[in-house]
């Protein structure tokens, strides 16, 4: 793993490279987070095999299954988990959707999944995408008044890579949005 010195030194370089640093997916619509939210659930869950929120955290293979969409646009500093004023517009596009599925399904949870890339130790980049998720609820609960029994958070760090790589990926610095309201009890 990588100390803090090298860290800093891959992301100067980085940003020198021409274009890594724009290198970011577009943010998805509000309407295609929603319809990815509103999918039915790859697999139903029997009422007898339902969870506590805690217990689903813990079971990648029921989460899963859970209707989702990644959200890679967002764009943190480095050793950061405040969302800049300048990404508002991005996280506005995530209210949106999560209102419009609250009005159509009253009862809906959605978990936030904070994800990193590898680049750090393990219980560091834990404990940077857990503060990302919850700084991604703290402004859609106080900026855009999503209501908070709505929003579940939870940090997976470098735990589920996208690419699996121990080197920089931007496609692995993301937040996950869950909905599982489906597969608890």
């Amino acid at each position: 793993m990588l100390n803090r010195r090298q860290m800093l030194g891959a992301t100067i370089a980085a940003s020198l490279m021409p274009g890594a640093a724009m290198a970011q997916s577009s943010m998805p619509s509000a309407s295609r987070i929603q319809r990815s939210l509103e999918a039915a659930p790859a697999q139903r869950v029997r009422p007898q095999d339902r969870v506590t929120v805690r217990e689903l955290k813990r079971r990648p293979d029921l989460r899963r299954r859970a209707p989702s969409i990644d959200i890679q646009a967002i764009n943190f500093g480095f050793d950061s988990a405040e969302i800049p004023y300048s990404q508002f517009r991005k996280v506005e596009e995530i209210a949106d959707a999560l209102h419009r599925l609250r009005r159509r399904r009253p009862g809906t949870v959605v978990l936030l999944e904070g994800h990193t890339d590898a680049v750090g130790s393990f219980g560091y980049n834990q404990q940077l995408s857990e503060r990302r998720a919850a700084s991604l609820r703290r402004v859609l609960v106080r900026e855009f008044r999503v209501p908070a029994r709505m929003l579940e958070t939870v940090g997976y760090g470098e735990e589920f890579l996208l690419v699996p790589t121990p080197h920089e990926n931007w496609r692995n610095r993301r937040v996950t949005l869950r909905r599982i309201d489906d597969f608890l009890r």
